[in-house]
C-alpha cells in the first residue's frame, strides 16, 4: 500500500543528508555504469569474433599439404605432399557420416575479360557443397552442381563485385566471359558475408579447372564440415583421424607436423569465445565489486540517518511502532536511493554504448550492447544492493529501546 507519510519522511531524510546521499548514489551509479559499459564491450568483442567467423561455417575443417620434415620409409625429408581427388574420396569413405559437407579447392589466378572491361581475379574451383561451407548467397542463377562436375563444363559463378567490375550496368547471368582466353558461361552471381575479397572470387567446377590447367587430379586444399551431432570431443577426434588417414596414405611420419596441416574453425572460434567469456566474467566481478562499494557507501549513510533519528525512532516505538515498520522505513529509503542512482547509471551506460556504435571496430569492438536479460539482472542486483545496504542499520534501528533513545544526546 502507498504510504504518503512514509515517503515524506524519506525525502526529508534525503534532504538533510544531501552530500552523503549524493556521494553514495554517485558510487552506485558509477558502479552500474562501469558494469554495463564493460559488459557491453565484452558483447562487442563477441560480435567481432562472430563477424570474423561469419564467412565460414563454425564447424569447418581446412586441410592443407606442406613439406615433410622427416625422412620416413625410404622417402627423404623436404618432400612436397600433393593432395588429389582420391584423398577426398578416402576421407569420405573413412569418416562416413561424420562429414556433413565437403569440397576440394583448386586455386588459379586468371585474367578475366568481358567486352572492353578486364581484371585479374582468382578462380576457386570447388564441388557443389562448397556453397554451404562458405555460406555463399546466390543472388541470381545457381551454384556449381553435380552435372557441371561430371561433364566438366566451362561454367562459372561470379562474385557480386566481379559483375560490377566487368559488366557495369549489365546483368552477367547467361553471358560469357573470357578467362585466360577461354569462354565460360556465367550461371550464377553470389554475395558473401566475407566482404569484398570474397566477392571478387570466381567459382568453377573443380573437374573443369583440373582438366584445363593441369590435366591432373591435383587439388590444393580439402574443406569439410563435421556433423555437429558428434560434439566437441568427436570433432577433436575427427581432426586427429584426418591426420592419421592422410599421413598413412602419403607415408608421413606420425610426429611430422609440417607435412599435413588440419585447422578447425570450431577450435579457433571456441578459444576466442572462451577468451571473451573470461573477460566478461572479470568485468562482472569488477562491476559487482564496485556495486558493493556503493552498497557500503549507502549503508554508511543509513547508519548516520539512524543515529540522527535515534530519538525519533525511540518515540515511534514508544507510541507502538513495530520493529518491522521501522526496518521497512529504513530499507525503503536505502532501496529508493540505490534504485534511482542505479537506473540513472544504466541509462547513461546505454546511451554511451549506442553512441560508440561501430567506432571501435579497429580495437575489435563491434556494436557493443547489452541485452534485455542483462538489464533485468542489473535491476535485480540493484534491489539486492539496496536491501543489503539498508538492512544492517535498519536492524539496529529496530532494536533501539525507547528509554535509551529518549535519553540519547
Amino acid at each position: 500500500m502507498f504510504d504518503l507519510d512514509r515517503w515524506r519522511e524519506i525525502f526529508q531524510s534525503i534532504n538533510k543528508n544531501k552530500l552523503r546521499t549524493f556521494l553514495g548514489a554517485f558510487t552506485v551509479a558509477l558502479g552500474i555504469f562501469i558494469f554495463t559499459v564493460l559488459f557491453g564491450m565484452g558483447n562487442g568483442l563477441k560480435n567481432t569474433f562472430n563477424k570474423f567467423f561469419s564467412d565460414d561455417a563454425t564447424n569447418t575443417i581446412f586441410i592443407r599439404a606442406g613439406n615433410t620434415s622427416k625422412a620416413y620409409k625410404g622417402f627423404k625429408e623436404g618432400r612436397r605432399i600433393q593432395f588429389e581427388n582420391e584423398d577426398l574420396d578416402l576421407l569420405k569413405k573413412e569418416l562416413g557420416n561424420k562429414i556433413e559437407y565437403f569440397s576440394a579447392r583448386v586455386y588459379k589466378g586468371v585474367q578475366a575479360r568481358y567486352k572492353k572491361e578486364s581484371g585479374a581475379y582468382t578462380i576457386r574451383a570447388v564441388h557443389p557443397q562448397h556453397q554451404f561451407l562458405e555460406k555463399t548467397i546466390i543472388d541470381g542463377g545457381k551454384f556449381i552442381d553435380e552435372n557441371d562436375i561430371k561433364n566438366k563444363t566451362r561454367v562459372v559463378v561470379i562474385g557480386r563485385l566481379v559483375e560490377q567490375d566487368l559488366f557495369k550496368t549489365e546483368l552477367a547471368l547467361g553471358k560469357f566471359i573470357e578467362l585466360d582466353g577461354l569462354a565460360y558461361k556465367v550461371v550464377g552471381v553470389f554475395s558473401d558475408a566475407g566482404g569484398d575479397n570474397e566477392e571478387r572470387n570466381i567459382y568453377a567446377p573443380v573437374s573443369s579447372i583440373q582438366l584445363i590447367y593441369k590435366n591432373t587430379q591435383d587439388i590444393d586444399e580439402i574443406v569439410l564440415t563435421f556433423n555437429k551431432s558428434i560434439g566437441e570431443s568427436g570433432a577433436k577426434e575427427m581432426v586427429s583421424d584426418i591426420k592419421k588417414i592422410l599421413k598413412k596414405k602419403h607415408f608421413v611420419a606420425k610426429d611430422d607436423r609440417s607435412a599435413i596441416f588440419v585447422r578447425s574453425v570450431f577450435e579457433n572460434y571456441q578459444r576466442n569465445m572462451q577468451l571473451a567469456n573470461v573477460l566478461q566474467m572479470i568485468v562482472l566481478w569488477i562491476g559487482v565489486g564496485t556495486l558493493f562499494a556503493g552498497a557500503i557507501a549507502i549503508g554508511n549513510i543509513m547508519v548516520f540517518v539512524v543515529k540522527e533519528r535515534t530519538k525519533e525512532l525511540g518515540i515511534r516505538k514508544a507510541l507502538g511502532a513495530t520493529p518491522r515498520s521501522i526496518v521497512g522505513l529504513i530499507l525503503q529509503e536505502s532501496i529508493f536511493i540505490t534504485a534511482i542512482a542505479g537506473y540513472l547509471g544504466i541509462l547513461i551506460a546505454i546511451f554511451t554504448l549506442n553512441g560508440i556504435g561501430s567506432s571501435l571496430e579497429d580495437y575489435f569492438i563491434t556494436n557493443p550492447e547489452v541485452n534485455r536479460s542483462t538489464i533485468i539482472w542489473a535491476t535485480v542486483i540493484l534491489i539486492l544492493v539496496g536491501a543489503i545496504a539498508g538492512y544492517i542499520p535498519a536492524r539496529r534501528a529496530a532494536k533501539i529501546k525507547p528509554i535509551v533513545a529518549l535519553s540519547d544526546d
